[in-house]
């Protein structure tokens, strides 16, 4: 057995391993305090890259999800406040009919054409109040929705607004905002006019309708491809904490066991010192 002050051979060995152990014991402690085991670039360049577009994407369909959600409430206000329209009809058609009695004495029809206009004035109040983040899909020129349907924002969702204003296109130029019920005449002409407006009003709804299912379908196919795409990044980069808690244990026996073997190929060398008594 050869001996040697200069070099020691043991130690060298044992160092090189006790290092060894260390560098694969900082990549297990990172793993567990992050949860990831590909958390930079140098732990799988590859696979980084595709998890940060990845991510990308997915934090890209937070304002897909976004603007989904808010074309979904103007519509749902529009929809809120056709409605009441609806009703407002519905009420001005029975004023309608019983102004158009021809038996009817002067102050009775007098009375229900005063109703008749509260309530035709009451659908521009409706109309004029239904808005939602600065927009309104009833009134004339209205906004119309154009909800952004992909992370690329190359395609939308659209929901035509319906001017629901007196005198617009749905309710006819016939009731306007001058529209009155003040003889048999004009109360029989309205009657004619209301039935085209409440089904017009129908029809209009009914768009609303259909394009507020359609936003509502489309934030629930987002959020559950956002959800794939946001579980797929973490089958890339996530860690096995069971099998990296396990491993750290490990490591730091074998950490501690090669402390040990440093310190006695250390001290090989004194036994040289016997060699000279």
């Amino acid at each position: 057995m050869s001996f040697s002050v200069n070099t020691n051979v043991g130690a060298m060995v044992a160092l090189q391993n006790l290092s060894s152990t260390q560098a694969d014991l900082m990549t297990t402690e990172n793993r567990v305090n992050t949860g990831l085991a590909v958390s930079s670039a140098k732990d799988n360049a590859a696979v980084w890259a595709i998890a940060q577009n990845q991510r990308a994407t997915s934090d890209s369909l937070n304002s897909v999800i976004s603007s989904l959600q808010r074309g979904q409430s103007t519509v749902d206000v529009a929809l809120s406040a056709g409605t009441s329209v609806a009703d407002l009809l519905n009420q001005m058609k029975e004023k309608a009919l019983a102004a158009a009695d021809t038996t009817l004495d002067t102050n009775s029809r007098n009375a229900l054409n005063t109703e008749f206009q509260s309530l035709r004035d009451q659908i521009t109040k409706v109309v004029g109040n239904a808005v939602f983040n600065g927009g309104n899909m009833l009134q004339s020129g209205g906004t119309t929705v154009k909800a952004l349907a992909n992370a690329d924002a190359t395609s939308v969702i659209t929901v035509q607004a319906q001017n629901l204003s007196l005198g617009g296109t749905v309710l006819t130029t016939a009731l306007s905002a001058t529209a009155t019920i003040g003889t048999v005449t004009t109360a029989t002409n309205m009657i004619g006019t209301l039935n085209t407006a409440i089904a017009n009003v129908s029809s209009a709804l009914g768009k609303l309708g259909t394009g507020d299912k359609a936003l509502a379908s489309h934030l629930t196919f987002i959020q559950n491809l956002q959800n794939t795409i946001d579980a797929g990044v973490g089958n890339l980069v996530d860690a096995d904490l069971a099998k990296e808690s396990a491993n750290l244990q490990a490591l730091q026996t074998k950490q501690q066991l090669g402390i040990q073997a440093l310190s006695i190929a250390n001290q090989s060398s004194s036994i040289l010192l016997g060699l000279f008594r």
